[in-house]
């Protein structure tokens, strides 16, 4: 099964730790995130000849189409991540949802991303959690 390479680098983990204000070697907790820069997917990358999605130029529309809010994020590990290793990256989809809000329906959709260690063991789970809304039709008298 393919995937993407995400290489746990010592320098990125210090970077990536420095930047939450912690000191050690150990892989901090969060730090799955940062595969997003190792994704050719990733929505907010900068990519040369492209609008970049990130810019705020147009609060809630990125380059690809409507925003939307992250509101979610989760991590499970089935081990500790160690620097010096390359695991590889394979995304998914997952549920999604719906529910009433104030100001229109909210749409909830779920996305996962399983890192796998060179023996293809699970190491570690993802969860983005992301919800747009589709505004509620205007009511009449207003």
């Amino acid at each position: 099964m393919t995937g993407t390479p995400f290489p746990i680098e010592r320098g990125h983990v210090l970077a990536f730790a420095r930047a939450l204000g912690e000191e050690g070697d150990a892989v901090p907790p969060t730090f799955p995130i940062a595969f997003a820069q190792f994704d050719p997917d990733w929505p907010l990358r900068m990519t040369p000849g492209r609008p970049w999605n990130g810019s705020g130029a147009e609060p809630g529309v990125s380059s690809g189409g409507p925003g939307g809010l992250h509101a979610e994020q989760e991590f499970e590990y089935f081990r500790p991540i160690r620097a010096g290793e390359t695991l590889t990256a394979r995304r998914r989809e997952g549920r999604t949802w719906q529910k009433e809000g104030g100001r229109g329906v909210l749409n909830f959709t779920e996305r996962h991303v399983d890192f796998f260690d060179a023996a293809e063991k699970p190491v570690a789970r993802s969860t983005t959690v992301s919800v747009t809304v589709t505004p509620a039709a205007p009511r009449e008298g207003r």
